[in-house]
């Protein structure tokens, strides 16, 4: 409905403009009406027969100047109907044209070719129909003009039609009758063709909008990414799922390398147009991508050549998913398998070790026990129970990494594990002066089972490790929400070193830490906790630029292991 009355309105429009054209067409034919006059008989004696012309056109040109006037004021003031408007014109130039020829006073008026021009006119602006009535008109004022004036019913200026036989009347508005049937005839048939053709390029303009419509449609509701590129590798289009993935406005990507996205691809573009020309599937390939936040994503894509309707190779179209989340479950997988065989080994090992290991620093402290304080033998005892001390604290991570206690599952508001982790830690010595701890916590409480104690485990390593990430200082900022599918959400932003890629990718594994100074196991216990909580954990991180850990954790479901 809104589409037609839009299509309505516009068709009012451009009727409107053309009624506008159609009073200043009539003001220009009058005045060249009236420089011809002047023109023609200037150098003629007063008393002349061509003198007459100039007497008639100069008030013609002023009638239609003052009608014009007349109907552009009801054109902008009026709400007539535009078409009972130019009705109303025509009629009145045919009448206006017949007084013309009857004040130039003989059969062979030179102004009698105006009826033309207004049947002409008639058809452009009435149609077919339209055309057919000014014609008729226009022959029936010429024939009665005529006959009256060859009659003496009507007396012109000078000598006028009255010396002209009937006969010869006759002959001369007849022949000029015909003229006009036909010329109305001719005009209503190009009227005809010209509506058909104007309803036909209308179909065909709405048959391409609503096309184009569709096709912008289909393109945009696509969920893998869609670029194309002219021949030079230019960024031409995106689509709605390419600004999603990558992080780039269509508009800020127009003009644009396409290497932006995917690297250097010259090779591969060659490849790609090889092998469709081959008759074979284009080949795919994975890149990484740099987003605006300055974000790494890995996108998987293909190449494929963008024809014109001659069959002429144009440009590129390439089709690209985001594989982030797919090679991060991937290898969450083959992370999951390696610390599932580093728990097995670890399990045994730690038991071994720590039976002689108690045994030594037993005989350590003995021996210990036996020296004088002042000894210089005590101050290496005392870093040989230091150092057992320390390993004693490893082997214990290990054992709580590959023996996990059996969590225990309760209804609890996971907003109190949080805030009683930043009470500690604001009294905790890794707390320097430039540190900064900021709590963003929902007003309601937020209810998940979950094991306390583990949670509590969880906001314990990772705040710890952030504050160690930051050692000129910096502010750590926790965040809880509830998210969408009945989740909760908790981020842990940092402002500190930032990691590389590769030090992402193996930030949960043991022994891994080179950011924090730890071995390592804090993080892959953490990730151990949430995985057994059936939750998800993920990192974004920039070198130089702070760490972001997003936990989300099920709010009314858990699972033990």
């Amino acid at each position: 409905m809104r589409a037609r009355e839009e299509k309505a309105g516009g068709d009012v429009g451009l009727q409107r403009v053309w009624v506008w054209r159609l009073i200043a067409g009539r003001v220009l034919v009058a005045g060249l009406i009236f420089g011809v006059s002047v023109l023609w008989t200037s150098g003629l004696a007063p008393g002349a027969q061509e003198s007459r012309r100039l007497g008639g056109a100069l008030p013609f040109a002023g009638v239609v100047l003052a009608v014009s006037a007349l109907y552009a004021l009801a054109l902008r003031f009026t709400r007539f109907p535009l078409r009972a408007q130019a009705a109303a014109q025509f009629t009145l130039d045919t009448l206006l044209v017949t007084w013309l020829v009857w004040v130039t006073g003989n059969l062979y008026s030179p102004y009698t070719a105006l009826y033309i021009l207004v049947i002409s006119a008639a058809s452009i602006f009435l149609g077919a129909r339209g055309a057919l009535v000014t014609a008729v008109g226009c022959a029936s004022c010429y024939t009665a003009a005529t006959f009256l004036l060859a009659t003496g019913w009507l007396t012109g200026h000078g000598r006028g039609l009255s010396a002209s036989s009937l006969a010869e009347v006759a002959e001369v508005a007849g022949l000029n009758d015909v003229a006009f049937l036909v010329v109305g005839l001719l005009a209503a048939r190009l009227a005809e063709r010209q509506t058909l053709s104007e309803v036909q390029m209308r179909e065909a303009t709405h048959a391409l909008a609503s096309l184009r419509a569709l096709h912008e449609r289909i393109v945009e509701s696509i969920r893998s990414g869609v670029i194309t590129t002219d021949l030079q590798r230019r960024v031409y289009t995106a689509n709605r799922a390419a600004e999603e993935m990558t992080g780039y406005e269509a508009a800020s990507l127009r003009g644009q390398d396409v290497s932006i996205l995917f690297g250097d691809i010259s090779g591969r573009i060659e490849e790609s147009l090889a092998a469709v020309a081959a008759g074979q599937t284009s080949p795919r390939y994975e890149s990484e991508c740099l987003t605006p936040e300055g974000f790494l994503i890995k996108l998987g894509y293909n190449i494929s050549p963008l024809f014109s309707e001659s069959g002429e190779t144009t440009g590129l179209v390439i089709t690209f998913q985001d594989l982030t989340d797919i090679r991060s479950m991937e290898e969450t997988s083959r992370r999951q398998e390696r610390l599932s065989a580093v728990g097995r080994v670890a399990a045994g090992i730690a038991h071994e070790i720590r039976n002689p290991l108690a045994a030594m620093r037993g005989s350590i402290q003995v021996l210990r026990s036996e020296l004088q304080p002042d000894d210089p033998q005590a101050e290496l005892m005392d870093i040989v129970l230091s150092e057992s001390d320390r390993l004693n604290r490893i082997i214990t991570d290990f054992l709580t990494y590959a023996r996990p206690r059996k969590f225990s599952l309760a209804e609890c508001d996971l907003r109190e594990p949080l805030r009683e982790t930043f009470a500690l830690l604001r009294h905790s010595p890794e707390m320097l002066d430039g540190h900064r701890l900021e709590e963003d916590l929902p007003a309601d409480p937020v209810l998940a089972l979950a094991d306390a104690e583990g949670i509590r485990q969880v906001f314990w390593n990772l705040a710890r490790n952030a504050l160690k990430a930051m050692p000129d200082g910096g502010t750590l900022r926790a965040e809880m929400q509830r998210s969408a599918g009945r989740s909760v959400r908790i981020t842990f932003a940092d402002t500190g070193r930032g990691m590389t890629p590769a030090q992402v990718e193996r930030l949960f594994e043991p022994f891994s830490s080179s950011t924090t100074g730890g071995t390592g196991l804090g993080l892959s216990i953490v990730y151990q906790i949430i995985r057994d909580h059936g939750g998800t954990i993920n990192v974004r991180s920039r070198e130089g630029h702070g760490t972001t850990i997003t936990i989300e954790l099920p709010a009314e479901q858990g699972s033990a292991p």
